[in-house]
């Protein structure tokens, strides 16, 4: 069971699920709503998560998708795109963020300039590559074929 919440303890969650498709997301959306440089996500199915205090307040963030936030202290929870049957968490709201360490960095091509990783992570300019995924499956990138369903799903 993955546990976490806000900073403020108003919003708590929990899911009965392994986190998946663990990454650091550079993106400018990413960015601007969480006032950081990038955001640590995981993601869980839809069906697994249920918020044990409290709720999100929720806002349309572009065409496609709503993010998730504590009225209260502000702090970013979830990402959800429309009809997907997955929701993205942020890591750092677990309880226990090393349960769900990123495993690469996507829309890197959106890194701040003054962002160096030196973690030795995949870097993806967008989402990875269908054709790189699979040759990576077996490697560091071993949730590639769930990434895939998962867009799928979206």
């Amino acid at each position: 069971m993955l546990e976490g919440g806000c900073l403020c303890g108003a919003v708590r969650y929990a899911a009965a699920a392994a986190p998946r498709h663990e990454c650091f997301c550079h993106c400018e959306s990413c960015r601007r709503a969480s006032g950081a440089p990038f955001v640590a996500w995981f993601c869980v199915p839809r069906a697994a998560l249920r918020f044990v205090r409290g709720a999100p307040a929720r806002f349309r963030s572009s065409e496609r998708a709503e993010r998730g936030f504590c009225a209260a202290c502000g702090t970013t929870l979830t990402f959800e795109e429309d009809g997907s049957q997955w929701i993205d968490l942020t890591a750092a709201s677990l309880d226990q963020p090393a349960l769900a360490p990123p495993r690469a960095h996507l829309f890197v091509r959106s890194r701040l300039p003054w962002v160096v990783p030196g973690d030795g992570l995949p870097e993806f300019a967008t989402w990875p590559p269908r054709q790189e995924r699979i040759r990576k499956a077996r490697g560091t990138l071993q949730w590639a074929g769930d990434l895939e369903s998962m867009r799928r799903d979206r």
